[in-house]
């Protein structure tokens, strides 16, 4: 079952175009890798899938909702975390929890119940009452993650999410993403770390606003007959001829 399905996604800006046709669809519980250089159109492409930027052409559903016509529908439905802006840095972890909970369209009493539970997953339980800003950096990550599928979304969009995050910590949170997908939950995700491309059931790599390539991490490195995904990356990112978005 496809949770997202695009046609001929396309954006501009002016004369720009940003995104260019982009054509593909991603399966119910699938990790799906979203790659590209700076500059290829990967964020525009996140934020129209989003329902926060609407296409100049093409069609697609996310969540089953229509990115043109229902995009506070799909705002509902789906999870979303960036690794500029997730968390409210001056207020406590317990309230962060409870304040998307509300966001998310959740009742008093489900925020109650499962801010304790996702407490105790995390073993935060000392920490309710910390301030985020005081928490490490991967902790703060980690939060992040589990407040953005607190409310059991279709899908969650995560927008390079370990910048930053030392390599223990990122196989941490990787293992949470396997769990959410293993829940049902689609992860849709970029990231300039290539050794986690390898972690993605599908990889799709966009270059200058198009989609030049997308099949499993496996196929993709037989087709390039790369090593690994940081050189296939390099193979396809090579052909850019654009830097900005």
């Amino acid at each position: 079952m496809e949770v997202i399905k695009v046609s001929n996604l396309t954006k501009k800006f002016g004369n720009f175009t940003a995104v260019d046709h982009i054509s593909f669809d991603v399966r119910r519980g699938e990790i799906f890798g979203f790659l590209g250089a700076n500059g290829a159109g990967k964020t525009t492409a996140m934020q129209m899938l989003c329902g926060i930027s609407k296409p100049t052409s093409g069609k697609g559903t996310v969540a089953g909702y229509d990115i043109l016509r229902e995009n506070e529908k799909i705002k509902r439905n789906i999870g979303y975390m960036s690794q500029k802006f997730s968390l409210y840095e001056d207020l406590k972890v317990w309230e962060n929890i409870r304040l998307f909970g509300g966001i998310y369209g959740m009742t008093d009493h489900e925020i109650n119940e499962k801010t304790d539970e996702l407490l105790y997953r995390l073993k935060f339980e000392k920490e309710r009452n910390t301030m985020v800003k005081s928490l490490p950096l991967g902790w703060k990550q980690k939060l992040a993650f589990s407040v953005a599928i607190f409310h059991t979304p279709q899908i969650v969009f995560l927008d390079e999410p370990t910048g930053g995050v030392d390599p223990a910590m990122r196989r941490q949170f990787w293992e949470m993403i396997y769990e959410a997908s293993d829940q049902g939950i689609t992860v849709f995700v970029t990231t300039h770390y290539m050794d986690e491309a390898e972690y993605c059931n599908r990889v799709s790599i966009m270059v200058d606003g198009r989609i030049d390539a997308l099949d499993t991490p496996q196929n993709l490195k037989e087709i390039y007959q790369a090593q690994n995904m940081d050189e296939v990356f390099r193979k396809l990112a090579r052909k850019a001829t654009r830097i900005e978005n």
